[in-house]
């Protein structure tokens, strides 16, 4: 079973994914999740090809930024969702291409047809055809106030291309993940609420 949690910047998705992991590892299930933003990963290509999408002086165009995403993708797909797949296991990631398409197409304005297709061409269908996919949501004020609290190891999250964008630019993206929510018909819940309650929302729609 492939599994993805969705939603804007600030909305719990990696503790939910651990969360969810622990949940099912309780019933004697094995599982492999990862964040497709690379950011964590322990491998190099990965967490270089991250580190150039986020880390960077993002003197980039948007479009090299959508390739560097659906390089990281594909290769974690490879390496990591596939193999556990053919074994049976259960695959969590924290987002997919609807980030791409989010951020870098309804927010930025590349051409969503282009992306569209790109994934459509590289991706396969399992990955396009999520088992299950949830997308969490917040207000803008919440969400504003959690991303305020943000640290990273590696490098200042709040400096990210898109986390530094200002409060039109979030509430472009929060609009638009609505409407791609509607258009793909991805099950929303409020991330507002302790873990443990948005966990259990969760589970019920698994």
């Amino acid at each position: 079973m492939y599994v993805v949690i969705e939603g804007q910047d600030g909305t719990g998705k990696d503790t939910q994914a651990r969360k969810l992991k622990e949940y099912f590892e309780f019933q004697g299930k094995k599982v492999v999740t990862y964040a497709e933003s690379g950011t964590a990963s322990e491998d190099e290509f990965i967490s270089e090809i991250a580190r150039l999408n986020y880390g960077s002086k993002q003197d980039i165009s948007l479009k090299t930024r959508v390739l560097l995403f659906l390089v990281n993708r594909y290769e974690q797909w490879q390496k990591y969702a596939e193999p556990a797949l053919k074994r049976g296991d259960i695959v969590i990631t924290t987002r997919n291409w609807f980030s791409t398409l989010v951020y870098e197409g309804y927010g930025a304005g590349t051409s969503k047809s282009f992306i569209i297709k790109l994934h459509k061409l590289v991706m396969p269908s399992h990955y396009l055809n999520p088992d299950k996919i949830i997308l969490l949501t917040l207000s803008e004020e919440e969400q504003q106030k959690r991303l305020n609290t943000q640290v990273d190891k590696k490098w200042d999250r709040k400096q990210e291309f898109w986390k530094s964008k200002g409060g039109v630019f979030q509430k472009k993206i929060n609009s638009a993940y609505l409407k791609v929510a509607k258009e793909y018909n991805i099950k929303t819940i409020d991330a507002t609420g302790t873990i443990d309650e948005v966990f259990e929302k969760i589970k019920a729609e698994l």
